[in-house]
This record gives C-alpha cells, structure tokens and sequence, in this order.
C-alpha cells in the first residue's frame, strides 16, 4: 500500500478525533475489564465488542500495509513468501469445505475481504460478508467492486455474537478465520453460527489459542499470555480443547482440528516474517524489529508534517509491541494462531 494511500484511510478512520487518547485507552482496556461489575440490569460495564471495533478501526489500516491484504497468519514454507503461504492456506480452507458453484457461504468477521475474494474467484460461491466494523467491510465492499466480483457478494453489519437479521439454516457453508477468538463466550459465537448453518453445512475455523505447553503456573507464561490478550483485543485465550468443546455444545461435530504450524516436512515458525528475514522469501522489512522501530520513527514525522493524524505513532507502538508478543509466544512454544477445526452441522 503506498503511503499516500495509506495516508487517506488513517485520516478517514480517525475521523477528526484524538488518536492518541483513543489508543492509549485502547492499551487500557484489560484494566477496564477487570474493574467492570454488573449493572443494575445484570450486564457489564464493560463491553468487549467495542473494544475490538475500536481495536480493527484504529489498527486496520496500519496492518494491511504491513502484512497483506489477508489479515491472518498461515503455515510457512522456506521456499515461499509470506503471500504464498496465506494463499496455499486459503486454498487448503477451500478444498476442506468441499465448495461448490451455486453454494452461499458464510465469512464470519470477514475483515477486508482478502480470503473472500480468492474463494468467490476460485470455488465460484456466493459469499455473505458479516462483520461488524464498518470501516472495514466500505473498504472491503472497494475491493471487491475494483476486483469485479462485487456483485457476488453480500454484506450484513452485525457481530457475529448476534446475527439477528440473518435468518435460520440460511447457508451452504461458513468459514472464520482469526474472527471467533475475539469473541467474549465461544461457545454463544458458535451457536450462533450453528443456527444460521444449513443442516448437513461444513465450518472451517481459524483459532488463536495456547498450546498444551502453557503452564498456567509458569509466570513468565502469565505474563506473555497477558501481552497478547492486550495487544490482539483477545477477551481470553483458548486451548484446542476448550474450542472444541465450545464446537461440541453448540451441536458441532467436530470432524478434524490440529495446529498446523506442526507438520513433519521443513516448515518456517508462523512468527518468522516478525522476526527474522531468514526462512522466507520475500520478507517485508517494516515487518522486522529494526523496520518496525524504523515505521515509529517515520510515524512521528509523518504526524509532524500532517501527513497522518497526530497519535498514529501511538498506534504503530501498540502494533510493534504486539509483534514482539506475538514472536514471544510462538518461540516459547505457548501460543499458535493456527489452530484449524472443521465441523459439521449434523443432519
């Protein structure tokens, strides 16, 4: 994304506010959670469904940019770019569902659109974008018109936890990617999902979660665990087991689930593009430490010669300490953002 360009959609997404306070009560949102108590009628003060709209409003842009297109992590290979990769991982997601012309598929927290349009492109489905950042699904609704498939696709602004307006048993197939693990109770966004799956249906899931290595006793674990929570808008962090069993008591069969960073042929950690240069091609600088703190230093003066609004750099901090959480985790061995389940809505 060229910077000019870059430029515009921070200036739209801040819309004339005060970036700085916005991220840095962004930063604050695990305190505000723990201090939250319920209200008169039961519910909490604090919603966690603003703080990942605010999260992706904020961030969006600035990930793009520095990742792709496609806002997830995939399996890497040393011989492969980090754009391969997220590419031969959408293909895997596509081929798992069985997707067919003429099917309606579901893309639950459909960001800007990057997996959608290889599946519109390539399996000729029809799919319905939910998702409930508006900023996000304009410029998703953009991308899709300048790629010609805009009249292929739908658009619900809902989140995922409440998707009133759609009713039961309306698609052929759903997918979530990197979506679900925002969600304040898995098991009510499975359900969720459940009821508006056709009987019979496939749903493909991309889950951040710990692996069986976190010890919740380890402090040093603790604390990466709550770096990550911070930087990603995570409510909590899952295992493998607690999404599938989220997956199981909303009616799900669950048919496979595995982290797919652990394979048997010469693979690259997932974390690798934040990290280092070596093991893949390609590799984006400002997605490296010395590039990201490079971006911070630009970002300042950037501000200072109005060219994005004052605060971003606040932003581009938040997103480089994320990285680091990230790199963290997957060295350590705690965290996988690759965790895949497909499931079955029974007959």
């Amino acid at each position: 994304m060229a910077m000019g360009k870059l430029s515009r959609e921070l200036k739209d997404a801040s819309r004339g506010s005060d970036v700085k306070s916005r991220a840095q009560r962004l930063e604050g949102w695990t305190a505000r959670a723990a201090r939250a108590v319920p209200g008169a009628d039961g519910a909490y003060e604090y919603d966690h469904t603003e703080t990942v709209k605010e999260y992706y409003d904020l961030c969006s842009g600035l990930m793009v940019w520095g990742w792709s297109e496609s806002l997830h992590f995939a399996p890497l290979k040393p011989d492969e770019s980090l754009e391969e990769s997220i590419i031969r991982h959408q293909r895997l997601m596509i081929s798992k569902l069985e997707l067919e012309q003429g099917m309606t598929v579901a893309d639950v927290g459909c960001g800007i659109g990057g997996p959608m349009r290889r599946v519109v492109r390539e399996a000729g489905v029809r799919v319905v974008g939910i998702n409930i950042n508006e900023l996000q699904l304009d410029k998703a609704k953009r991308l899709n018109a300048e790629a010609g498939l805009g009249h292929m696709v739908d658009y619900e602004t809902c989140s995922f936890m409440d998707m009133g307006g759609i009713e039961d048993e309306t698609f052929d197939r759903a997918y979530a990617i990197e979506s679900t693990c925002h969600a304040p109770d898995k098991e009510r966004a499975f359900a969720e999902i459940f009821r508006v799956l056709k009987p019979g249906a496939l749903f493909w899931g991309q889950e951040m979660c710990l692996t069986e290595k976190f010890d919740p006793k380890d402090n040093r674990h603790r604390a990466i665990e709550q770096d990550l929570m911070r930087g990603i808008a995570l409510n909590d962090i899952a295992t493998f087991r607690e999404v599938n069993h989220g997956l199981e008591a909303a009616g799900f069969h669950v048919i496979e689930g595995m982290d797919r960073d652990v394979r048997n042929e010469p693979s690259t950690p997932w974390y690798r593009p934040m990290e280092s240069r070596h093991g893949t091609l390609g590799n984006a600088l400002n997605r490296l430490p010395w590039g990201r703190k490079a971006v911070i230093a630009g970002s300042k003066m950037a501000e200072a010669l109005s060219l994005i609004p004052k605060g971003y750099s606040e932003v581009v901090r938040l997103l480089d300490r994320t990285a680091d959480a990230y790199v963290e985790g997957g060295r350590s061995g705690i965290f996988t953002p690759l965790y895949c389940f497909l499931a079955r809505k029974p007959l």
